[in-house]
Parts: structure tokens; C-alpha cells; sequence
């Protein structure tokens, strides 16, 4: 592939990361607009493989519990392109988020359709990212929406913005009104439901992905729907996060709780292993970005200078950037539920400039930036 070709396929760093942040954080201008697909990683580490590629499927886990996956893969968009899951009941379904925006929402429930005619009795929301409350409007029959306080209080600050959803072939035909739906319940602790012979613990685990998390565990049947407390093969968001006690999180899931498999919130359906994994990813990362905090390196420099294994081959290497910024926020004592925008985008900026210089001095081109004006 050359690297006009690649081009082809994605935008520049800052670019990457500035629409993932417009996106994942649903500021109320930018929510409609979906984010740019995301280059395959320019420099893969040749000492390990790249991450698989997964299609998109409706799965029965258990008797009347269903997964649905999204595709993804390295050749293939992955920004804001999550999973859910339901159960359906005697009376009902309970669907486990939304997905991001029309087209992907009106599929899953084309595809669920395909297994019950019953209502959707209520949705529960994972957390506040538009990718997972994008879709809250498309599905019918008006369910009970129930989340975390802490991401109503978020959902809330999204409902304002465009009047449609942007046109994005896959996405959006660019004629749907867009109307953005909070919870119309809300709980801060534990909460069960009994579906038919189904027990479902709805489990706050927070602060890790956001301040509001939820997860969705069917004791009986052994499974997790981890929402985004789960990135598998997939480089994790820490825009929101508190991401050391997010990997607390999960090593207390893999050590604890009786699961064997477990849906993400994005990538294929896997199990322990890999939500372990994930969390090496980050504890990797907080080591080598504490090494460059205490040196007293920039959060963009530290993170051009971080290699992390086989984690480079991991979909969505560039949010490296934010998850830098995030454990500085960590170490300097100025972590906040908010996103820091202005901070991600500065180190964003310095990391491209740093790519840039490499490749000018004799380094591999694909340490260069993508540029979408070439």
C-alpha cells in the first residue's frame, strides 16, 4: 500500500483524534456528525500478529439471551461502532444499549426481529458516549430508558444540536430527525430483574470508562455485558476515564466474579483473557507514562516516545494520545469526570509534529502523520 492509498483510508492524526473526541464526548454541535473511519496502524509491530477481523451477527449466548456484534476489524471503521445485547421475557425484551447512530440501531432491530415480535420493555444505557445512546431513539415501543444519575446528567447535555443526523452512507441517509433520549429512571446502586427464568444484575463499575458506568451480569448463565468497561483487540477511551482504577475494575471481574464469556462494549465476543489483556494495556501504558511524567516529558511527547508491544497492533493505536493525557491528569493530581479537550488536542498537535520531524530526519514515512489534504 502507498501512502497516498492509505490516505485514502483515513485522516490525519489530529484529525483522528479530534473527531473521536467530538464524538465519544457528545457535545451538542457535533453529536450528529459521525467521526472519520480510523486508519489501519501505519507501523505495525512486526513481532506480533494484528488483531483479527470480526463481522457483524446477532448471537444466542443463551436460552432467549442474544449478542449483537458489530464488524470490525484493522481494514475497518471501529470509532463508535459498539455492541448490545437483550433478553427477551415473557412480556418484553431488555436491551442492553442502543448503538451509535440510525442505520446501525434500525439493523439490530431488523436482526432482532428476526427472533421476537415482543415489545422492547426497557434499555438500559451502559453509559453516556454517543455511541451507545445515539440509537435510544430508534427503538420502538417506547421503552423505560434506565441509567447511571451521572449519565443522565451527561445524555442531558447532548439533547441540544442539529435537527437530523449528518448523511454518512452506513450511517445515516442524512433525512432522520435526531432526537437524543435520557433515562427516564435512574439508580446508583445495584438493581435485578427477573426475566422469565433469567436473574440480570444491572452492576455499577465506576469510576473506570466514564463516571457512570454499568454492566449487565446473568449470574446462571456465567456472561458479562460489560458495555465499555470491555474494549477487546481495540485500543480503550480514556477520555472520560479514571483508567487506573479502571484496570482495579477488571482485575477485580477477572479475579471475582463466575464469568466465561463476556460481551465489550467494542470488538468480538471473548471472555476473562481478554478483558485482562485490556487492562495491560493500560497498566503497560501507566508505567511507561509515569517514567516520562516523572522526566518531566509533554503528554504529546511522551506519547510518540511510548511503544507498547503487541498493543502498536491494536485498532485505534493514535488514542494513545488521550489516554497519555488522561494518566498525566492522574499524576498531577488534576483528574475531573470532564474530558480535558484543550489537553488532548495540544498533545495531539505536538505528537504529529514529532511524527513529522522523524520522517523528514530519515525515519520510517509511516511514523508520519496521516495527512487528508495530500
Amino acid at each position: 500500500m502507498t501512502r497516498r492509498e492509505a490516505l485514502r483510508l483515513g485522516l490525519s492524526g489530529l484529525s483522528v483524534a479530534s473527531a473521536a473526541l467530538a464524538w465519544q464526548t457528545g457535545r451538542a454541535n457535533v453529536t450528529a456528525q459521525a467521526p472519520p473511519p480510523t486508519p489501519p496502524n501505519p507501523q505495525p509491530n512486526k513481532a506480533f500478529p494484528m488483531m483479527p477481523t470480526w463481522e457483524t451477527e446477532l448471537k444466542e449466548l443463551a436460552p432467549n439471551v442474544y449478542a449483537y456484534i458489530q464488524g470490525g476489524g484493522p481494514a475497518k471503521n471501529n470509532v463508535s461502532v459498539s455492541n448490545a445485547a437483550f433478553i427477551v421475557g415473557d412480556e418484553g425484551i431488555l436491551l442492553f444499549d442502543a448503538l451509535a447512530v440510525p442505520i446501525h440501531a434500525k439493523n439490530m432491530v431488523a436482526a432482532i426481529r428476526k427472533v421476537t415480535d415482543k415489545p422492547f420493555k426497557y434499555l438500559i444505557t451502559s453509559h453516556h458516549h454517543g455511541d451507545h445512546i445515539g440509537g435510544n431513539q430508534f427503538i420502538p415501543d417506547n421503552p423505560v430508558i434506565m441509567s447511571h444519575p451521572y449519565c443522565r446528567d451527561e445524555v442531558v447535555k447532548q439533547v441540544a444540536g442539529p435537527a437530523l443526523w449528518a448523511k454518512r452512507e452506513g450511517w445515516a441517509d442524512g433525512t432522520e430527525p435526531r432526537k437524543i433520549l435520557p433515562a427516564t429512571q435512574t439508580f446508583d446502586g445495584e438493581i435485578r430483574f427477573h426475566i422469565a427464568k433469567t436473574e440480570v444484575r444491572i452492576l455499577p463499575m465506576l469510576p473506570a470508562h466514564t463516571y457512570g458506568d454499568l454492566v449487565m451480569y446473568l449470574p446462571e448463565h456465567k456472561l458479562l455485558v460489560a458495555g465499555d468497561i470491555g474494549f477487546f483487540h481495540v485500543a480503550p477511551f480514556c477520555q472520560n476515564a479514571h483508567p487506573s482504577n479502571w484496570v482495579s475494575i477488571c482485575d477485580r471481574i477477572v479475579g471475582t466474579m463466575d464469568v466465561e464469556r463476556i460481551v465489550p462494549g467494542h470488538g468480538p465476543l471473548g471472555g476473562k483473557q481478554h478483558l485482562a489483556d485490556m487492562a495491560d494495556y493500560l497498566r503497560l501504558l501507566r508505567v511507561e507514562a509515569k517514567k516520562r511524567w516523572d522526566a518531566k516529558m509533554t503528554a504529546g511527547r511522551a506519547a510518540a516516545d511510548i511503544t507498547l508491544g503487541k498493543f502498536d497492533n491494536w485498532i485505534g493505536p493514535e488514542r494513545i494520545i488521550m489516554d497519555t493525557v488522561r494518566f498525566y491528569m492522574e499524576f498531577d493530581g488534576t483528574l475531573v469526570p470532564d474530558v480535558n479537550g484543550a489537553g488532548i488536542r495540544a498533545a495531539t498537535e505536538e505528537y504529529n509534529a514529532i511524527k513529522a520531524t522523524k520522517k523528514t530526519a530519515g525515519f520510517d514515512p509511516y511514523e508520519e502523520p496521516y495527512d487528508e489534504h495530500v
